[in-house]
């Protein structure tokens, strides 16, 4: 493979220069990001290494993302642009606030780099106005989905405090299943059906189950 420069910085090739003047560094930084997070944590996350492993000079991701907060803000902003599109979808096609919450740990564990990052706040610009958009369009799935409840027939006297239980539950459930708790404390072998959606539905469900939820993940 012809390289365009040798020297200093990590090798350039010319296929990964071609890659990024069409537009591909940024999708390539994303997901190489969100790969090595997922192994090593958001808070060690380098940009320069994540450069070197793609073989481009360590400046060419601050063309699209400006720095290793950009690069974090994004991962996040795909995140819960794909977490709201996911329980929207399970609550679009009949589902209840209990399938949104299923849809919801699914995410978690399909995406667990980009999950990491969402809820890493000390790591993200929060007055980014895109970011704001995107977490408020997934939390608005579950607000919107507690707000369903009644029609369901299941009596909710406090709005708020649902919200805050069912996302309790859920991210709860994720995270403890991301971190390997659910497995070194015995949890789940409480289960007879160790799936982990099928836990989520039965322990979601005992907060909010109403007659029409099916039993299946």
């Amino acid at each position: 493979m012809r390289h365009l420069y040798s020297g200093n910085f990590p090798a350039y090739s010319l296929s990964m220069a071609d890659a990024y003047h069409h537009g591909n560094l940024r999708a390539a930084v994303l997901e190489k990001a969100a790969e090595v997070i997922e192994r090593e944590g958001p808070y060690s996350f380098s940009l320069r290494s994540l450069a070197a492993d793609l073989g481009v000079s360590h400046t060419a991701p601050r063309h699209h993302f400006g720095g290793r907060e950009g690069v974090l803000n994004a991962l996040a902003v795909e995140g819960f642009q794909e977490l709201a599109e996911t329980m929207r979808s399970a609550r679009a096609s009949g589902g209840s606030l209990l399938d949104a919450g299923v849809a919801y740990v699914r995410f978690a564990v399909e995406h667990p780099g980009h999950f990491q990052v969402m809820f890493a706040p000390r790591l993200l610009d929060h007055d980014d106005a895109e970011l704001a958009a995107a977490s408020g369009a997934a939390f608005a799935e579950l607000t919107g989905g507690v707000d369903t409840l009644s029609e369901r027939g299941v009596a909710v006297e406090d709005s708020a405090a649902a919200v805050v239980a069912g996302w309790a539950i859920v991210h709860g459930i994720a995270t403890l299943a991301l971190n390997g708790n659910l497995d070194t404390s015995g949890v789940r072998a409480l289960f007879a059906d160790t799936d982990l959606l099928t836990i989520t539905r039965r322990s979601a469900g005992l907060l909010f189950h109403s007659p029409t939820d099916g039993e299946s993940p």
